[in-house]
């Protein structure tokens, strides 16, 4: 008897655990209820305003920066900051890490762009004078390569 009162309550579980809806986030910031009869409608009907800065940065082929004074780096998302704080993966990690490969102060590395979620995340730096671009895959930092 308790042995088909178990395999009862196992395919209890299996079919409410089976059966549940998933919101997911789109590249434009939407979120989407994902349901579990296969169909899809969207949570958010409005993309999100983008975060980026309203001043220009003005880059040379020679690949320095020269930003301006009044220049503000990009707000980023605080949920997935506070979940990259265990992996030490925050953006104040990649700032340092910034620093130590160009050898300047932590003060001198400006983030001028920023696209992140959770899985991944692209950065681009000035540091030295220089642009850089860094990529995170999970909790990894590294330099980004152009291949072409």
């Amino acid at each position: 008897m308790k042995y088909l009162a178990c395999i009862f309550l196992f395919f209890i579980t299996i079919s409410t655990f089976s059966q549940n809806n998933h919101i997911v986030k789109t590249e434009d910031g939407r979120r989407v209820l994902l349901k579990a009869d296969f169909t899809w409608e969207y949570i958010d009907l409005v993309a999100p305003k983008d975060h980026t800065p309203k001043t220009k940065i003005t880059e040379t082929k020679d690949n320095t920066c020269h930003v301006q004074p009044d220049f503000t780096e990009p707000k980023l998302n605080q949920k997935i900051q506070n979940q990259l704080k265990k992996g030490r993966a925050t953006i104040k990690h990649i700032k340092q890490k910034v620093a130590n490969d160009y050898d300047c102060a932590v003060e001198d590395v400006i983030l001028l762009y920023a696209k992140e979620i959770k899985k991944t995340g692209t950065y681009k730096f000035c540091a030295n004078g220089t642009v850089v671009t860094y990529k995170r895959v999970g909790y990894n930092i590294a330099k980004k390569i152009e291949v072409f």
